[in-house]
């Protein structure tokens, strides 16, 4: 059980309390002597003598001056506690005016002391907070970064299309610096100038119109240097070439990295913006480095996909021979031709309606029917002709010595086997045909795209003739 307090205890009685007792404990001597005065000189003889008067006098003094002393002290340690108590709040802007060197005023220049020194924590406190702020907003940038290269090695690793990986790092790399715009511009090795590639940002479509001739200073002291290229508030361009690149991109301030391949400038990715006193920092050069590294192995990834798509002769689908190697031959058989005088045919096949075919019997299906139509085609040919899936649902034929007619044989022969193949089933949605156009060298043409050119416009006839059928012209 709890015990009750004592209520004749001091231990639990505040300073007022206290010094309220004090004050009447001191105020009992005096008070005492008081009536002894008053009941032996006074009542009992009836007269007042000056001298009692005076202890009287006295010790009302006494007492007053008493409670006086302890009023004040009571007054300066209350005025501590307030504060103390604002301070405790939250408060540490009050401040304790200390006016006496005694124990109350140095607890006051104590309690002020910690105040000082809190405010000064505090400070250092609010500093370190926007320091981290900024740290972690800068994290945050770098940990966003860092996710866009990981895209972008993803993609390339997987093998996406180049021009798709190119949009992508241009629009991934617009994040660094907190920039407006960002571009890639690609070096054209024939016409020995820059024009851009890719751009993106607020003024993409007018920087999509860029080009650096070689006949500009800016493109043998900016873009072709293989140096790093800095415009901002404190790094300008040699020679006065500011106003002309100022003049040409439209803005202030940019960071263009160039790209090499084997030791040559392939192309300069850059990051640009119109802020004012702005610069680049050291981390802004190398998150870009990266990016452009990334770009670099994209565009050795690229050419040597073209590589190794014209060493490869044959479609792995049907076993025919693939576009690459139909326009080479192609050109041989030309040549061959005008030497000796002797004609060569170009046919361009096509089947008719195969998107419906496809979407309706799946891809199974359709490259099935792709393999039986190339087992058809090289049972209608000789030795000497040479068949080709040159798209995914085109097939070409050269056929040397043979002049249009004869061609025309050829592809209607190949059209009837078709049709006889794929139209015995009564549903008419599984019924392939086949539409033609036949060219022939030097008739309608001495090149390569002449014949191929000719061939497609017969076969876009035949299509709008009704189909199944060849074309000559």
């Amino acid at each position: 059980m709890d015990k009750k307090p004592n209520c004749f205890s001091l231990n639990s009685r505040t300073v007022k309390q206290k010094l309220m007792v004090a004050f009447q404990l001191m105020f009992i001597l005096p008070f005492l002597v008081c009536i002894y005065l008053l009941s032996t000189y006074i009542f009992s003889k009836s007269g007042i003598k000056l001298d009692i008067v005076i202890y009287l006098v006295v010790s009302a003094f006494l007492a007053i001056v008493g409670l006086l002393v302890i009023k004040e002290v009571f007054d300066r340690l209350t005025s501590v506690t307030t504060v103390a108590k604002s301070i405790a709040a939250g408060d540490i802007s009050r401040e304790l005016q200390v006016e006496h060197s005694d124990e109350v005023g140095e607890l006051g220049n104590i309690l002020n002391q910690l105040t000082h020194r809190i405010r000064s924590n505090m400070d250092e406190l609010e500093g370190y907070s926007a320091k981290t702020t900024v740290i972690n907003i800068e994290i945050q940038k770098k940990i966003i970064v860092l996710s866009n290269l990981m895209q972008l090695s993803t993609l390339i690793s997987q093998g996406s299309k180049f021009d798709e990986v190119l949009k992508i790092a241009v629009e991934k790399s617009r994040s660094l610096a907190d920039s407006e715009n960002a571009f890639l511009l690609f070096k054209d090795e024939l016409k020995n100038s820059f024009s851009m590639k890719v751009a993106d940002g607020i003024k993409a479509d007018y920087l999509m119109a860029v080009e650096i001739g070689p006949q500009e200073d800016l493109y043998h002291k900016a873009f072709n240097s293989n140096k790093l290229l800095i415009l901002d508030k404190q790094n300008s361009l040699p020679d006065n070439l500011t106003v002309d690149f100022l003049a040409k991109f439209q803005v202030k301030n940019c960071l263009a990295m160039p790209i090499f391949l084997r030791g040559m400038v392939k192309a300069v990715l850059g990051i640009a913006n119109n802020r004012d006193k702005f610069s680049y920092n050291k981390g802004d050069i190398e998150l870009l480095d990266i990016f452009s590294k990334q770009i670099a192995v994209a565009i050795e990834n690229d050419i040597l996909a073209h590589r190794i798509e014209k060493l490869e002769i044959k479609d792995t689908l049907t076993g025919l021979y693939n576009r690459f190697f139909i326009k080479s031959r192609l050109q041989e058989e030309i040549k061959r031709a005008i030497v000796y005088q002797r004609p060569c045919a170009f046919v361009i096949f096509d089947i008719d309606n195969f998107k419906n075919y496809f979407e309706k019997f799946g891809l199974i299906h359709g490259e099935a029917a792709l393999k039986k139509i190339a087992v058809l085609i090289r049972g209608c040919i000789t030795e000497v002709d040479r068949a080709g899936r040159t798209d995914y649902d085109e097939f070409s034929l050269i056929l040397p010595e043979k002049n249009k007619r004869q061609a025309q044989e050829v592809a209607e022969e190949i059209c009837k086997k078709i049709q006889a193949s794929f139209c015995v089933d009564e549903d008419s949605s599984k019924c392939l045909t086949f539409s033609a156009g036949v060219s022939e060298n030097p008739l309608d043409g001495v090149e390569v795209e002449q014949l191929i050119t000719k061939a497609k416009e017969l076969l876009k006839k035949a299509k709008a003739g009704g189909k199944n059928k060849v074309v000559v012209s």
